[in-house]
Protein backbone atom coordinates (compact mmCIF):
# COMPACT_ATOMS: atom_id res chain seq x y z
CA UNK A 1 0.00 0.00 0.00
CA UNK A 2 1.11 3.23 -1.05
CA UNK A 3 1.81 5.99 2.09
CA UNK A 4 4.01 8.67 0.62
CA UNK A 5 2.80 11.38 0.76
CA UNK A 6 4.03 14.07 -2.31
CA UNK A 7 4.25 17.82 -0.90
CA UNK A 8 3.49 20.28 -3.36
CA UNK A 9 7.05 21.67 -2.81
CA UNK A 10 8.50 17.98 -3.48
CA UNK A 11 5.67 18.24 -6.66
CA UNK A 12 7.36 20.89 -7.66
CA UNK A 13 11.33 20.41 -7.83
CA UNK A 14 10.29 16.31 -9.06
CA UNK A 15 7.90 17.25 -12.06
CA UNK A 16 10.84 20.33 -12.82
CA UNK A 17 13.29 17.63 -13.19
CA UNK A 18 11.41 15.64 -15.27
CA UNK A 19 10.52 18.45 -17.61
CA UNK A 20 14.22 18.91 -17.64
CA UNK A 21 15.85 16.31 -18.60
CA UNK A 22 12.30 14.59 -20.66
CA UNK A 23 10.50 17.44 -21.47
CA UNK A 24 6.92 15.93 -20.17
CA UNK A 25 5.15 18.95 -18.28
CA UNK A 26 3.27 17.91 -15.30
CA UNK A 27 0.98 20.77 -13.51
CA UNK A 28 -0.49 20.35 -10.08
CA UNK A 29 -3.94 18.71 -11.57
CA UNK A 30 -1.66 15.88 -12.29
CA UNK A 31 0.21 15.50 -9.30
CA UNK A 32 -1.86 12.68 -8.92
CA UNK A 33 -0.93 11.04 -11.71
CA UNK A 34 2.45 11.22 -11.47
CA UNK A 35 2.10 10.34 -7.69
CA UNK A 36 0.67 6.44 -9.64
CA UNK A 37 3.32 6.73 -11.67
CA UNK A 38 6.21 6.97 -9.14
CA UNK A 39 5.08 5.42 -6.02
CA UNK A 40 6.22 1.84 -7.51
CA UNK A 41 9.81 2.93 -8.14
CA UNK A 42 10.00 4.71 -4.37
CA UNK A 43 8.73 1.87 -3.18
CA UNK A 44 10.95 -0.95 -4.77
CA UNK A 45 13.97 0.99 -3.84
CA UNK A 46 13.15 1.25 -0.80
CA UNK A 47 13.29 5.23 -0.34
CA UNK A 48 11.46 6.60 2.45
CA UNK A 49 9.48 9.65 0.79
CA UNK A 50 10.02 10.97 -2.75
CA UNK A 51 12.37 13.95 -1.31
CA UNK A 52 14.80 11.21 -1.04
CA UNK A 53 13.92 9.95 -4.47
CA UNK A 54 14.61 13.38 -5.78
CA UNK A 55 17.95 13.31 -3.92
CA UNK A 56 18.94 10.23 -5.88
CA UNK A 57 17.87 11.19 -9.39
CA UNK A 58 19.58 14.53 -9.22
CA UNK A 59 22.87 13.99 -7.54
CA UNK A 60 24.02 10.14 -7.06
CA UNK A 61 26.19 8.41 -9.88
CA UNK A 62 23.61 5.85 -9.98
CA UNK A 63 20.25 8.62 -10.90
CA UNK A 64 21.52 8.70 -14.53
CA UNK A 65 20.48 4.46 -14.31
CA UNK A 66 17.18 5.16 -12.56
CA UNK A 67 15.87 8.37 -14.23
CA UNK A 68 16.30 5.93 -17.70
CA UNK A 69 14.29 3.35 -15.83
CA UNK A 70 12.01 6.26 -14.81
CA UNK A 71 11.22 7.07 -18.31
CA UNK A 72 9.41 4.09 -19.28
CA UNK A 73 6.89 4.29 -16.78
CA UNK A 74 6.02 7.89 -17.59
CA UNK A 75 5.85 8.11 -21.25
CA UNK A 76 2.30 7.63 -22.63
CA UNK A 77 2.41 4.59 -25.05
CA UNK A 78 -0.65 4.66 -26.57
CA UNK A 79 -0.58 4.07 -30.31
CA UNK A 80 -2.13 1.46 -32.69
CA UNK A 81 -1.76 0.57 -36.27
CA UNK A 82 -3.65 3.11 -39.43
CA UNK A 83 -4.12 5.79 -36.56
CA UNK A 84 -4.36 9.10 -38.28
CA UNK A 85 -3.94 6.87 -41.83
CA UNK A 86 -5.37 9.10 -44.10
CA UNK A 87 -2.82 11.77 -43.20
CA UNK A 88 0.20 9.06 -44.11
CA UNK A 89 -1.44 7.91 -47.48
CA UNK A 90 -1.62 11.65 -48.76
CA UNK A 91 2.02 12.10 -47.66
CA UNK A 92 3.44 8.86 -49.45
CA UNK A 93 1.10 9.46 -52.58
CA UNK A 94 1.72 13.57 -52.59
CA UNK A 95 5.37 13.98 -51.08
CA UNK A 96 7.23 10.53 -51.09
CA UNK A 97 6.69 9.28 -54.41
CA UNK A 98 7.70 12.37 -56.43
CA UNK A 99 11.12 12.47 -54.75
CA UNK A 100 11.54 9.16 -55.45
CA UNK A 101 10.83 9.50 -59.10
CA UNK A 102 13.27 12.61 -59.19
CA UNK A 103 15.87 10.42 -58.24
CA UNK A 104 16.11 11.03 -54.66
CA UNK A 105 16.26 8.35 -51.45
CA UNK A 106 14.00 10.56 -48.93
CA UNK A 107 14.64 10.02 -45.32
CA UNK A 108 11.98 10.01 -42.85
CA UNK A 109 11.74 10.02 -38.95
CA UNK A 110 8.96 8.87 -37.20
CA UNK A 111 10.00 10.69 -33.80
CA UNK A 112 8.77 8.98 -30.62
CA UNK A 113 7.34 6.41 -32.21
CA UNK A 114 6.32 4.56 -28.96
CA UNK A 115 6.11 0.52 -29.44
CA UNK A 116 6.41 1.42 -33.07
CA UNK A 117 2.72 0.73 -34.68
CA UNK A 118 2.93 4.67 -36.57
CA UNK A 119 6.12 4.16 -38.72
CA UNK A 120 5.19 -0.16 -39.41
CA UNK A 121 2.00 1.55 -40.91
CA UNK A 122 4.07 3.91 -42.74
CA UNK A 123 5.85 0.82 -44.08
CA UNK A 124 3.18 -0.56 -45.05
CA UNK A 125 2.02 2.32 -47.05
CA UNK A 126 5.36 2.58 -48.83
CA UNK A 127 5.47 -1.03 -49.60
CA UNK A 128 1.91 -0.64 -51.15
CA UNK A 129 3.55 1.66 -53.52
CA UNK A 130 6.69 -0.06 -54.54
CA UNK A 131 8.85 2.48 -52.47
CA UNK A 132 9.53 0.62 -49.07
CA UNK A 133 13.24 -0.53 -50.81
CA UNK A 134 13.81 2.97 -52.16
CA UNK A 135 13.12 5.02 -49.23
CA UNK A 136 15.35 5.03 -45.57
CA UNK A 137 13.08 4.77 -42.65
CA UNK A 138 13.82 5.61 -39.19
CA UNK A 139 11.85 5.45 -35.82
CA UNK A 140 12.55 6.51 -32.43
CA UNK A 141 11.63 6.88 -29.37
CA UNK A 142 13.13 7.97 -25.60
CA UNK A 143 11.53 4.39 -24.03
CA UNK A 144 13.88 0.98 -24.03
CA UNK A 145 11.10 -0.57 -23.45
CA UNK A 146 8.59 0.62 -26.12
CA UNK A 147 11.54 0.00 -28.38
CA UNK A 148 12.08 -3.10 -26.95
CA UNK A 149 8.24 -4.12 -28.02
CA UNK A 150 8.82 -2.62 -31.64
CA UNK A 151 11.39 -4.61 -32.08
CA UNK A 152 9.79 -7.61 -31.58
CA UNK A 153 7.52 -7.49 -33.99
CA UNK A 154 4.61 -8.77 -31.53
CA UNK A 155 1.78 -6.02 -30.77
CA UNK A 156 -1.99 -6.75 -28.54
CA UNK A 157 -5.00 -7.51 -30.61
CA UNK A 158 -5.83 -3.58 -29.04
CA UNK A 159 -3.33 -2.33 -31.91
CA UNK A 160 -6.25 -3.09 -34.64
CA UNK A 161 -9.02 -1.29 -32.76
CA UNK A 162 -9.03 0.19 -35.90
CA UNK A 163 -8.46 -1.08 -39.97
CA UNK A 164 -9.23 1.57 -42.47
CA UNK A 165 -7.20 -0.76 -45.00
CA UNK A 166 -8.27 -4.42 -44.61
CA UNK A 167 -6.12 -5.37 -47.72
CA UNK A 168 -2.91 -3.78 -45.67
CA UNK A 169 -3.80 -6.10 -42.91
CA UNK A 170 -4.07 -9.15 -45.04
CA UNK A 171 -0.56 -8.99 -46.77
CA UNK A 172 1.22 -7.57 -43.77
CA UNK A 173 -0.03 -8.87 -40.06
CA UNK A 174 -0.64 -12.40 -38.85
CA UNK A 175 -4.03 -11.98 -36.68
CA UNK A 176 -3.76 -14.31 -33.82
CA UNK A 177 -6.02 -14.89 -31.05
CA UNK A 178 -4.49 -12.80 -28.50
CA UNK A 179 -1.32 -10.85 -30.68
CA UNK A 180 -1.03 -9.53 -34.08
CA UNK A 181 2.47 -9.61 -35.84
CA UNK A 182 3.81 -8.14 -38.16
CA UNK A 183 5.74 -9.09 -41.60
CA UNK A 184 9.66 -9.55 -40.88
CA UNK A 185 10.52 -7.81 -44.23
CA UNK A 186 8.86 -4.31 -42.86
CA UNK A 187 10.09 -4.92 -39.33
CA UNK A 188 13.75 -5.24 -40.84
CA UNK A 189 12.78 -1.91 -42.79
CA UNK A 190 13.41 0.44 -40.21
CA UNK A 191 16.15 1.60 -38.19
CA UNK A 192 15.05 1.90 -34.15
CA UNK A 193 16.41 4.14 -32.32
CA UNK A 194 16.33 5.43 -28.95
CA UNK A 195 16.53 9.31 -28.21
CA UNK A 196 15.10 11.98 -26.02
CA UNK A 197 13.61 14.91 -28.28
CA UNK A 198 15.72 17.28 -26.36
CA UNK A 199 19.16 16.10 -27.26
CA UNK A 200 19.78 19.02 -29.97
CA UNK A 201 22.79 16.58 -30.93
CA UNK A 202 21.14 13.18 -31.54
CA UNK A 203 18.66 14.99 -33.87
CA UNK A 204 21.53 16.55 -35.37
CA UNK A 205 23.11 13.57 -35.79
CA UNK A 206 20.29 11.75 -37.71
CA UNK A 207 21.37 13.78 -40.98
CA UNK A 208 19.35 16.33 -43.20
CA UNK A 209 15.81 14.85 -43.46
CA UNK A 210 13.09 15.06 -46.23
CA UNK A 211 9.99 14.10 -43.88
CA UNK A 212 9.50 14.26 -40.41
CA UNK A 213 6.52 12.74 -38.76
CA UNK A 214 6.28 14.50 -34.30
CA UNK A 215 2.33 13.22 -34.60
CA UNK A 216 0.23 13.66 -30.85
CA UNK A 217 3.75 14.16 -29.09
CA UNK A 218 4.15 17.90 -28.77
CA UNK A 219 0.67 17.91 -26.27
CA UNK A 220 2.53 16.88 -23.24
CA UNK A 221 4.90 19.63 -23.70
CA UNK A 222 5.25 23.58 -22.72
CA UNK A 223 5.12 25.64 -25.56
CA UNK A 224 8.64 26.83 -25.05
CA UNK A 225 9.25 23.32 -24.89
CA UNK A 226 7.40 22.12 -28.04
CA UNK A 227 8.82 25.21 -30.11
CA UNK A 228 12.74 24.60 -28.99
CA UNK A 229 11.61 20.95 -30.67
CA UNK A 230 9.86 22.23 -33.52
CA UNK A 231 13.08 24.65 -34.79
CA UNK A 232 15.13 21.97 -34.21
CA UNK A 233 13.36 19.58 -36.53
CA UNK A 234 12.78 22.25 -38.80
CA UNK A 235 17.00 22.24 -39.08
CA UNK A 236 17.23 18.83 -40.15
CA UNK A 237 14.80 19.37 -42.40
CA UNK A 238 16.08 19.42 -46.10
CA UNK A 239 14.42 22.42 -48.02
CA UNK A 240 11.43 22.01 -49.39
CA UNK A 241 11.05 19.08 -46.47
CA UNK A 242 8.02 17.99 -44.48
CA UNK A 243 6.72 17.96 -40.69
CA UNK A 244 3.79 16.40 -39.87
CA UNK A 245 2.03 16.56 -36.43
CA UNK A 246 -0.82 15.52 -34.87
CA UNK A 247 -4.73 16.09 -36.67
CA UNK A 248 -5.51 18.16 -33.62
CA UNK A 249 -2.17 19.66 -33.10
CA UNK A 250 -1.20 23.09 -34.59
CA UNK A 251 2.17 24.99 -35.16
CA UNK A 252 0.64 27.99 -36.01
CA UNK A 253 0.83 29.41 -32.21
CA UNK A 254 5.00 28.83 -32.19
CA UNK A 255 7.41 31.04 -34.40
CA UNK A 256 8.83 29.11 -36.87
CA UNK A 257 10.54 28.96 -40.35
CA UNK A 258 7.99 25.97 -41.48
CA UNK A 259 5.03 27.17 -43.70
CA UNK A 260 1.88 26.03 -42.94
CA UNK A 261 -0.26 23.57 -46.29
CA UNK A 262 -2.86 21.94 -47.08
CA UNK A 263 -2.94 19.05 -49.21
CA UNK A 264 -5.95 16.99 -49.78
CA UNK A 265 -7.44 18.26 -46.44
CA UNK A 266 -3.84 17.25 -44.46
CA UNK A 267 -2.35 19.70 -42.91
CA UNK A 268 1.58 19.97 -43.03
CA UNK A 269 4.51 22.13 -42.10
CA UNK A 270 7.33 22.94 -44.99
CA UNK A 271 10.39 24.14 -45.00
CA UNK A 272 10.86 26.84 -47.60
CA UNK A 273 13.41 26.77 -50.28
CA UNK A 274 17.04 27.92 -49.31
Amino acid sequence: MNDLELTPPVFAILSSLIEERVGLCYTLQDQDLLVSKLSPRVLDLGFGSFLDYYHFLRYDPEGEREFAALVNALVVNETFFFREFTPLSVLVRDFVAPLVKSGRRPRIWCAACSTGEEPLTLAMVLAQHGLLDQVELIASDISSNALTRARSGEFSRRSLRQVPAPHLVARWLSVRERSVAIDAELLAAVRWQQLNLLDDSAIADLGPLDWILCRNVLIYFRDETAARVVNRMSRQLRPGGVLLVGVSESLMRFSTELRCEEHSGVFTYRKGPE
